[in-house]
Order: C-alpha cells, then structure tokens, then sequence
C-alpha cells in the first residue's frame, strides 16, 4: 500500500530529475553559443528550445536542429 509519505517523496524524485535534465540541456546549449547574438529567429528558437529539452542525449551525440520559416503577410 503506499501511503501519503511515500507518494510525495516519488513526486520529489521525478521533480528533481526533470530539472536536472533541463539544467544538464541548458549548459548544452551554453557550450553550444546557442544564447549569443540577438538574432531571434524561429528555427533559432526551436533549436535552442529543443537542445534543452533533449537535455543529456546532446553528450551522447544528439544534436537537434529545428528549419522553419514563418508565414509571411499578404501584400
């Protein structure tokens, strides 16, 4: 039976292996220079968003990289 206790302590672990995962994918995206300039495109958004979320899988060889082009505005 798992009491009270024991639900939040399992609560806790994964709370702490979720930000651990996204920490370890935003140094990733650090090393990477993915945070300098001010060029704030969509596929630059998308590949620094998606870096973190890989989070470790980018030190095994991951390397995730988003193309997009935003819709332009009728003439």
């Amino acid at each position: 039976m798992v009491t009270r206790t024991a639900s939040r302590t399992g609560s806790r672990v994964i709370t702490v292996l979720v930000v651990v995962w996204l920490l370890i994918g935003v140094a990733a995206a650090a090393q990477r220079n993915y945070f300098k300039g001010s060029d704030a495109s969509c596929a630059k958004i998308g590949t620094v968003a998606v870096t973190i979320i890989a989070g470790p899988l980018n030190y095994v060889g991951a390397n995730p990289k988003i193309d997009c082009e935003a819709p332009q505005p009728s003439r």
